[in-house]
């Protein structure tokens, strides 16, 4: 029998709200997602960003670099109106926001937090996300991911037990090798790499699949079938149910 797959709402419910917003997450919670995917940058002043460009420009007001900001500057920028004009005033949120929301009653959905740092090195984020899991207890809920295994290594190595995603494009070769190496729990792959003979491998040596991002329910059946762990949607309701 093909087991079901959890969904996920990638960057929240994105395909029907700002990416990455307060208002595409809570849309996830009452979707019945089993969780949600963000990103995380850091800010000049430290401070982890909720956004997946290092750049504002796609999806906010603004122009310019994440790193050059602030946040008080950054949620100053609207992060709505270049969706819709209904999501006129949306901010860029921090993964504080996000935290002090996961925590509120009836919310338990998993988070996976992709570390956007294969671009730009941002020294200091492991530490950073982790001490902020650690002050909100929820380790337990969390998934890191990052397409910088270095990164990844460095968050094991910093605790021990928190469930890591190595995060692949295309279908390599060595991405269990890597991922044995740097103590991933899983790899997040496209549907591409799941349905090679690559995935089942990673699947038969103890590597569950996170697949990115699934938007056509067709799509669906022949990743159960190769026992895919979870699908991450920006349309997560498509998946439900089916």
């Amino acid at each position: 029998m093909t087991k079901q797959a959890s969904v996920f709402a990638h960057r929240g419910v994105s395909g029907d709200y700002p990416e990455n917003t307060m208002e595409a997450f809570e849309a996830a919670l009452r979707s019945g997602a089993a969780g949600i995917e963000l990103d995380v940058q850091l800010t000049k002043d430290g401070e982890l960003a909720v956004i997946h460009d290092e750049q504002i420009d796609r999806t906010t007001d603004g122009i310019g670099y994440i790193k050059d900001f602030s946040y008080d500057q950054l949620k100053r920028f609207d992060a709505g109106s270049w969706f819709s004009s209904k999501f006129e005033g949306s901010s860029i949120p921090t993964l504080k926001n996000v935290f002090d929301w996961a925590v509120m009653p009836g919310n338990d959905l998993t988070i996976n937090i992709e570390l956007k740092n294969d671009q730009l090195p941002y020294e200091g984020m492991e530490e950073k996300v982790l001490d902020l899991i650690e002050q909100y207890k929820l380790e337990e809920r969390i998934i890191i991911s990052s397409f910088n295994p270095e990164s990844l290594k460095k968050v094991r190595s910093l605790q021990k037990t928190i469930e890591i995603g190595y995060l692949i494009i295309g279908i390599p070769e060595n991405a269990v090798e890597t991922a044995k190496k740097i103590g991933a729990n899983a790899i997040h792959c496209q549907p591409e790499f799941a349905l090679s003979s690559f995935g089942q491998e990673a699947i038969e040596k103890g590597f569950p699949l996170r697949v990115y991002t699934v938007n056509d329910p067709h799509e669906q059946n022949p990743l159960l079938e190769a026992g895919v762990e979870v699908i991450m949607s920006d349309f997560p309701e498509r998946f439900m149910n089916n």
